[in-house]
């Protein structure tokens, strides 16, 4: 089992910055990817950026790539995403997710726990 609280989120202006944390419970969580997804209002939860287990392997999607950058810190049982460049269009609650696997997944219902989530607010 694994239990993950985000933290980090605000409000700010575009052009700005944010560092997300996601921290987690639970003895596997350096075994297992994890990810970082977001929710606007009114649309479908959506990929932002995965990590392998041991942070070899990331992956972004394309509207964030070369933005936001995914970490963690195992000896912390934490992972991070570094926001830079904020747009109004990233603007929404981003959730932390983990998987049972260490594999990378780009897809919500592969992720088997999910925190409750932060929100960011970016304005013009």
């Amino acid at each position: 089992q694994v239990q993950l609280v985000e933290s980090g989120g605000g409000l700010v202006q575009a052009g700005g910055s944010l560092r997300l944390s996601c921290a987690a419970s639970g003895r596997t969580f350096s075994s297992v990817a994890m990810g970082w997804f977001r929710q606007a209002p009114g649309k479908e939860r959506e990929f932002v950026a995965a990590i392998s287990w041991s942070g070899g392997i990331t992956f972004y999607a394309d509207s964030v790539k070369g933005r936001f950058t995914i970490s963690r810190d195992n000896a912390k049982n934490t992972v991070y995403l570094q926001m830079n460049s904020l747009r109004p269009e990233d603007t929404a609650v981003y959730y932390c997710a983990a998987r049972k696997i260490a594999v990378v997944a780009p897809t919500p219902e592969r992720y088997d726990y999910w925190g409750r989530g932060t929100q960011v607010t970016v304005s013009s």
